[in-house]
Protein backbone atom coordinates (compact mmCIF):
# COMPACT_ATOMS: atom_id res chain seq x y z
CA UNK A 1 0.00 0.00 0.00
CA UNK A 2 1.36 3.47 -1.28
CA UNK A 3 1.49 6.05 1.65
CA UNK A 4 -0.19 9.64 0.68
CA UNK A 5 2.22 11.95 -1.08
CA UNK A 6 1.38 14.87 1.82
CA UNK A 7 0.27 14.54 4.83
CA UNK A 8 -2.02 17.49 5.23
CA UNK A 9 -3.87 19.53 7.90
CA UNK A 10 -7.76 18.46 7.66
CA UNK A 11 -10.94 20.34 8.42
CA UNK A 12 -12.87 17.14 9.42
CA UNK A 13 -13.11 17.30 13.17
CA UNK A 14 -12.11 13.72 14.00
CA UNK A 15 -11.26 10.37 12.86
CA UNK A 16 -14.10 9.08 13.97
CA UNK A 17 -15.84 11.41 11.46
CA UNK A 18 -13.52 11.02 8.78
CA UNK A 19 -14.00 7.56 8.72
CA UNK A 20 -17.60 7.42 8.46
CA UNK A 21 -17.19 9.95 5.59
CA UNK A 22 -14.69 7.16 4.06
CA UNK A 23 -17.65 4.69 4.63
CA UNK A 24 -20.74 6.64 3.47
CA UNK A 25 -18.54 8.00 -0.23
CA UNK A 26 -16.32 5.04 -0.93
CA UNK A 27 -17.51 1.86 0.45
CA UNK A 28 -21.39 1.63 0.98
CA UNK A 29 -21.46 2.62 -3.04
CA UNK A 30 -19.30 -1.08 -3.71
CA UNK A 31 -20.80 -2.85 -1.28
CA UNK A 32 -16.78 -4.59 -1.21
CA UNK A 33 -14.73 -5.45 1.59
CA UNK A 34 -12.35 -3.25 2.12
CA UNK A 35 -8.66 -3.53 3.69
CA UNK A 36 -7.66 -1.65 7.06
CA UNK A 37 -4.42 -0.37 4.95
CA UNK A 38 -6.87 1.61 2.51
CA UNK A 39 -8.47 3.32 5.48
CA UNK A 40 -5.29 4.07 7.21
CA UNK A 41 -4.20 5.59 3.74
CA UNK A 42 -6.94 7.99 3.93
CA UNK A 43 -7.23 8.92 7.28
CA UNK A 44 -3.59 9.26 7.78
CA UNK A 45 -3.43 11.60 4.66
CA UNK A 46 -5.94 13.48 6.07
CA UNK A 47 -3.98 14.46 8.92
CA UNK A 48 -4.95 11.61 11.36
CA UNK A 49 -2.40 9.58 13.38
CA UNK A 50 -1.86 6.15 13.18
CA UNK A 51 -3.09 5.15 16.45
CA UNK A 52 -5.96 6.98 16.26
CA UNK A 53 -7.40 6.20 12.98
CA UNK A 54 -7.00 2.32 13.99
CA UNK A 55 -9.01 3.43 17.12
CA UNK A 56 -11.85 4.61 14.91
CA UNK A 57 -11.50 1.85 12.62
CA UNK A 58 -11.87 -0.69 16.10
CA UNK A 59 -14.53 1.38 17.54
CA UNK A 60 -16.49 1.00 14.26
CA UNK A 61 -16.08 -2.27 14.31
CA UNK A 62 -17.30 -2.44 18.46
CA UNK A 63 -20.16 -0.37 17.40
CA UNK A 64 -21.89 -2.80 14.66
CA UNK A 65 -21.41 -0.47 11.92
CA UNK A 66 -18.78 -2.68 10.20
CA UNK A 67 -17.74 -6.26 10.39
CA UNK A 68 -14.01 -7.87 10.22
CA UNK A 69 -12.48 -10.86 8.33
CA UNK A 70 -9.53 -12.32 7.86
CA UNK A 71 -7.88 -12.28 4.70
CA UNK A 72 -4.24 -14.05 5.21
CA UNK A 73 -2.39 -11.84 7.02
CA UNK A 74 -4.85 -8.95 5.91
CA UNK A 75 -8.28 -7.83 7.58
CA UNK A 76 -11.03 -6.45 5.47
CA UNK A 77 -14.26 -4.40 6.77
CA UNK A 78 -17.44 -4.65 5.37
CA UNK A 79 -20.46 -2.67 6.06
CA UNK A 80 -23.10 -4.20 8.42
CA UNK A 81 -26.65 -4.10 6.33
CA UNK A 82 -28.00 -1.77 9.04
CA UNK A 83 -25.12 0.72 8.56
CA UNK A 84 -25.86 0.37 4.56
CA UNK A 85 -29.50 1.03 4.88
CA UNK A 86 -28.12 4.26 7.33
CA UNK A 87 -25.93 5.35 5.13
CA UNK A 88 -28.69 5.10 1.99
CA UNK A 89 -31.22 6.94 4.30
CA UNK A 90 -28.50 9.82 4.79
CA UNK A 91 -28.32 10.54 1.46
CA UNK A 92 -31.89 11.55 1.12
CA UNK A 93 -31.28 13.65 4.09
CA UNK A 94 -28.19 15.18 3.33
CA UNK A 95 -28.87 15.51 -0.62
CA UNK A 96 -32.91 16.61 -0.41
CA UNK A 97 -34.60 16.83 -3.76
CA UNK A 98 -35.32 20.72 -3.04
CA UNK A 99 -37.78 20.78 -6.52
CA UNK A 100 -40.96 20.66 -4.05
CA UNK A 101 -39.85 23.12 -1.33
CA UNK A 102 -41.86 25.89 -3.10
CA UNK A 103 -45.28 23.00 -2.26
CA UNK A 104 -46.24 23.19 1.48
CA UNK A 105 -49.41 22.91 2.82
CA UNK A 106 -49.24 24.66 5.61
CA UNK A 107 -49.31 21.92 8.34
CA UNK A 108 -46.66 21.63 11.27
CA UNK A 109 -45.93 18.36 13.50
CA UNK A 110 -46.03 19.90 16.97
CA UNK A 111 -44.33 17.39 19.70
CA UNK A 112 -43.90 18.21 23.09
CA UNK A 113 -41.80 16.10 25.09
CA UNK A 114 -40.46 17.90 28.29
CA UNK A 115 -37.29 16.30 29.61
CA UNK A 116 -36.39 16.93 33.45
CA UNK A 117 -32.92 18.79 33.26
CA UNK A 118 -31.39 15.86 35.51
CA UNK A 119 -31.90 13.92 32.58
CA UNK A 120 -28.64 15.14 30.66
CA UNK A 121 -27.51 12.33 28.03
CA UNK A 122 -31.58 11.64 27.11
CA UNK A 123 -31.69 14.97 26.15
CA UNK A 124 -28.73 15.19 24.19
CA UNK A 125 -29.91 11.74 22.38
CA UNK A 126 -33.30 13.68 21.29
CA UNK A 127 -31.61 17.08 20.69
CA UNK A 128 -29.64 14.90 17.98
CA UNK A 129 -32.21 12.95 16.77
CA UNK A 130 -34.62 15.98 16.23
CA UNK A 131 -32.15 18.31 14.86
CA UNK A 132 -31.42 15.56 12.58
CA UNK A 133 -34.92 15.07 11.40
CA UNK A 134 -35.14 19.18 11.00
CA UNK A 135 -37.18 19.83 14.14
CA UNK A 136 -36.66 23.34 15.99
CA UNK A 137 -37.48 23.74 20.23
CA UNK A 138 -39.10 27.11 20.17
CA UNK A 139 -39.51 26.85 23.75
CA UNK A 140 -38.51 23.95 26.27
CA UNK A 141 -39.44 20.52 25.65
CA UNK A 142 -41.65 21.93 22.47
CA UNK A 143 -40.23 20.80 19.26
CA UNK A 144 -41.90 22.07 15.61
CA UNK A 145 -41.22 21.43 11.87
CA UNK A 146 -42.78 21.77 8.47
CA UNK A 147 -41.66 18.61 7.33
CA UNK A 148 -45.23 16.43 8.81
CA UNK A 149 -43.64 13.32 6.75
CA UNK A 150 -41.30 13.32 9.72
CA UNK A 151 -43.51 11.77 11.99
CA UNK A 152 -42.35 8.29 12.33
CA UNK A 153 -38.66 9.65 12.93
CA UNK A 154 -40.22 11.71 15.51
CA UNK A 155 -42.21 8.56 16.71
CA UNK A 156 -38.86 6.24 16.64
CA UNK A 157 -37.05 8.29 18.83
CA UNK A 158 -39.67 9.33 21.65
CA UNK A 159 -40.95 5.53 22.14
CA UNK A 160 -36.36 4.44 21.75
CA UNK A 161 -36.16 6.71 25.42
CA UNK A 162 -39.66 6.01 26.69
CA UNK A 163 -40.81 9.10 26.20
CA UNK A 164 -44.54 7.87 25.20
CA UNK A 165 -46.23 8.01 28.35
CA UNK A 166 -45.26 12.30 28.46
CA UNK A 167 -45.27 13.01 24.78
CA UNK A 168 -48.25 14.96 23.42
CA UNK A 169 -47.98 15.76 19.61
CA UNK A 170 -50.30 16.58 16.89
CA UNK A 171 -50.42 18.30 13.43
CA UNK A 172 -52.40 21.43 12.46
CA UNK A 173 -52.02 25.08 11.34
CA UNK A 174 -50.98 28.08 12.93
CA UNK A 175 -54.02 30.59 14.23
CA UNK A 176 -54.04 33.92 15.08
CA UNK A 177 -53.31 33.55 18.77
CA UNK A 178 -49.86 33.79 20.35
CA UNK A 179 -46.52 34.54 18.10
CA UNK A 180 -46.90 35.07 14.75
CA UNK A 181 -45.44 32.21 12.30
CA UNK A 182 -42.11 34.16 11.29
CA UNK A 183 -41.61 34.82 14.89
CA UNK A 184 -41.86 30.82 15.36
CA UNK A 185 -39.40 30.17 12.94
CA UNK A 186 -37.12 32.57 14.52
CA UNK A 187 -37.44 31.17 17.60
CA UNK A 188 -37.01 27.89 16.52
CA UNK A 189 -33.88 28.00 14.21
CA UNK A 190 -30.35 30.42 14.10
CA UNK A 191 -30.99 30.91 10.25
CA UNK A 192 -28.43 34.04 10.72
CA UNK A 193 -26.12 31.23 12.08
CA UNK A 194 -26.74 29.16 9.25
CA UNK A 195 -26.02 31.16 6.52
CA UNK A 196 -22.84 32.11 7.80
CA UNK A 197 -22.08 29.04 8.26
CA UNK A 198 -22.99 28.32 4.41
CA UNK A 199 -20.65 31.40 3.72
CA UNK A 200 -17.90 29.70 5.30
CA UNK A 201 -18.26 26.81 3.55
CA UNK A 202 -18.34 28.20 0.46
CA UNK A 203 -15.11 30.07 0.64
CA UNK A 204 -13.20 27.06 1.75
CA UNK A 205 -14.13 24.98 -0.85
CA UNK A 206 -15.46 27.30 -4.01
CA UNK A 207 -11.94 28.21 -4.62
CA UNK A 208 -10.17 24.56 -4.66
CA UNK A 209 -9.41 23.19 -8.11
CA UNK A 210 -8.04 19.84 -7.15
CA UNK A 211 -5.44 18.54 -9.86
CA UNK A 212 -4.70 14.99 -9.46
CA UNK A 213 -6.55 12.14 -7.85
CA UNK A 214 -5.26 12.25 -4.04
CA UNK A 215 -6.02 16.12 -4.27
CA UNK A 216 -9.92 14.74 -5.37
CA UNK A 217 -10.03 11.86 -3.29
CA UNK A 218 -9.22 14.43 -0.08
CA UNK A 219 -10.83 18.08 -1.01
CA UNK A 220 -13.79 15.57 -1.94
CA UNK A 221 -14.04 13.74 1.64
CA UNK A 222 -13.95 17.27 3.32
CA UNK A 223 -16.88 18.81 1.49
CA UNK A 224 -18.93 15.37 1.94
CA UNK A 225 -17.94 15.39 5.56
CA UNK A 226 -19.04 18.80 5.67
CA UNK A 227 -22.42 18.23 3.81
CA UNK A 228 -22.65 15.40 6.20
CA UNK A 229 -23.47 17.30 9.42
CA UNK A 230 -25.66 20.16 7.62
CA UNK A 231 -28.83 18.84 8.50
CA UNK A 232 -28.32 19.15 12.14
CA UNK A 233 -28.15 22.71 11.67
CA UNK A 234 -30.42 24.04 8.47
CA UNK A 235 -33.92 22.10 8.61
CA UNK A 236 -34.66 22.78 4.91
CA UNK A 237 -37.90 24.77 5.44
CA UNK A 238 -40.05 25.45 2.88
CA UNK A 239 -39.64 28.36 0.63
CA UNK A 240 -42.77 29.69 2.15
CA UNK A 241 -41.19 30.57 5.58
CA UNK A 242 -37.95 31.98 3.93
CA UNK A 243 -38.80 34.13 0.92
CA UNK A 244 -35.42 35.64 0.86
CA UNK A 245 -33.11 32.59 1.81
CA UNK A 246 -29.63 32.54 0.09
CA UNK A 247 -28.81 29.29 1.66
CA UNK A 248 -30.09 27.13 -1.26
CA UNK A 249 -27.81 28.31 -3.66
CA UNK A 250 -25.11 27.44 -1.65
CA UNK A 251 -26.08 23.73 -0.83
CA UNK A 252 -26.33 23.77 -4.82
CA UNK A 253 -23.34 25.21 -5.16
CA UNK A 254 -21.19 23.26 -2.85
CA UNK A 255 -23.22 19.80 -4.14
CA UNK A 256 -21.96 20.64 -7.25
CA UNK A 257 -17.92 20.62 -6.61
CA UNK A 258 -18.48 17.38 -4.48
CA UNK A 259 -20.07 15.88 -8.23
CA UNK A 260 -17.57 17.35 -10.18
CA UNK A 261 -14.47 15.88 -7.66
CA UNK A 262 -16.31 12.58 -7.53
CA UNK A 263 -14.86 10.98 -10.53
CA UNK A 264 -11.46 11.72 -9.94
CA UNK A 265 -12.00 10.75 -6.12
CA UNK A 266 -13.51 7.76 -6.76
CA UNK A 267 -11.10 6.67 -9.34
CA UNK A 268 -7.97 7.68 -6.83
CA UNK A 269 -9.95 5.35 -3.99
CA UNK A 270 -9.88 2.35 -6.41
CA UNK A 271 -6.51 2.58 -7.17
CA UNK A 272 -5.12 2.33 -3.51
CA UNK A 273 -8.51 -0.19 -2.71
CA UNK A 274 -8.09 -2.19 -5.74
CA UNK A 275 -12.11 -2.94 -5.72
CA UNK A 276 -12.15 -2.61 -9.31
Amino acid sequence: MPKPAETKSSSIGSARSALISILGEFVAPYRRPVRTAALLYVLTGLGFGEPASRQAIARAGASGLITAERDGRQTKWSLTEQAHQLFVEGVTRVFPDMSGSSRWDGRWLVVIAPIPESHRAMRKKLYAAFRWAGFGNPSPGVWVTPHVDRLPEAKTAIDSLGLSSNTISFIGSPVDVGIPENELVHRSWDLEMVASSYDELLARFDGKRPLSGEEALFAHLELADALRHTPYMDPQLPAALLPNWTGLDVVKRLQNLRAEWTPAAHAHWLSIARLD
